[in-house]
């Protein structure tokens, strides 16, 4: 009996101790996300992860600058919800050491209207929505200029402004807001610029759009390129760089390509993340004279 007793208990402190050396091999990874369409193809990648031992817990944000403040303050540990030119910005603005670890997808910025079918029949005076954040609008003011509606100042680089248009023939007039609310206002305006995680949340697609500025990328500026971000000392850790492996897989680009009906394009094998930063440099960005 005391034989007996004895091995149950050593089966039992093997049990527990079993279960406590795989509690700590499991690390939990929190992730920020902006949008439904990303949290589908990232909890894809989490199934991967959890396969490796990796808890990936996403993280719902409903807007650009809180996944940023998160990661900052230690909340979350990456995000994957901007392009570099709002990422770097926000970066030195907020004196902050935010890096990047991977490129992800490009998100067409695209022009959708309920009212016309196409760019021609804009009318003049139409109201254009238009994303508050510098980046985004910046963007769209390139975009319009790209469709042939207003000329733009060329020294302003890729964050111009109302002011620095030069020429409006059709006297186009602007309105800022938040951009998770642009599909919302659409009924109300002639155009708005919908992201393509916001456009794909309400049911539109590129196909939708009466313009859409990516869609040649050869002629594409790489600079829009979404990444996946941390913090300056986790740049080389080894599990969330396995991470962003995971996410970069011809198996996760199909899956991006279906959820979101070609609204995001998997781009990380055009670029490295050293030349996207190069190119950044080049544009003056780094140093805030972008700005």
């Amino acid at each position: 009996m005391k034989k007996l007793l004895a091995g149950l208990l050593a089966l039992s402190l093997f049990s527990v101790g079993g279960l406590q050396a795989n509690a700590q091999e499991e690390e939990t990874v929190r992730i920020g996300i902006v949008n439904e369409n990303s949290q589908d193809y990232w909890e894809g990648v989490a199934e991967k992860a959890a396969e490796e031992g990796i808890n990936i817990e996403l993280v719902l944000f409903a807007d650009y600058v809180q996944p940023n403040e998160a990661l900052a303050n230690d909340s979350i540990d990456m995000n994957a919800t901007q392009g570099y030119p709002f990422f770097l910005v926000w970066n030195e603005d907020n004196d902050a050491d935010l890096v990047s670890i991977g490129n992800s997808i490009i998100a067409p910025l695209g022009l959708f209207s309920e009212r016309h079918e196409t760019l021609e029949d804009l009318p003049d005076g139409a109201v254009i929505a238009i994303p508050n954040d510098p980046s985004t609008y910046g963007r769209a003011f390139q975009a319009l200029e790209q469709a042939g509606l207003i000329d733009v100042d060329e020294s302003a680089g890729i964050y111009p402004e109302e002011s620095d248009i030069l020429d409006n023939p059709k006297g186009l007039e602007f309105e800022y807001l938040d951009p998770a609310t642009a599909a919302v206002v659409l009924p109300d305006v002639d155009a708005a610029f919908i992201n393509s995680g916001f456009a794909v949340d309400a049911g539109l697609t590129t196909d939708d759009a009466i313009f859409v500025d990516a869609e040649d990328l050869e002629n594409f500026n790489p600079i829009y390129t979404n990444l996946i971000a941390t913090r300056e000392a986790n740049k080389d850790n080894p599990t969330f760089l396995r991470i962003v492996e995971l996410f970069q897989t011809e198996e996760n680009a199909a899956v991006i390509d279906e959820i979101t009906q070609g609204g995001e394009i998997p781009v990380w094998d055009d670029y490295t993340v050293e030349e996207i930063y190069e190119i950044a440099a080049e544009l003056e960005i780094l140093n805030g004279e972008g700005e």
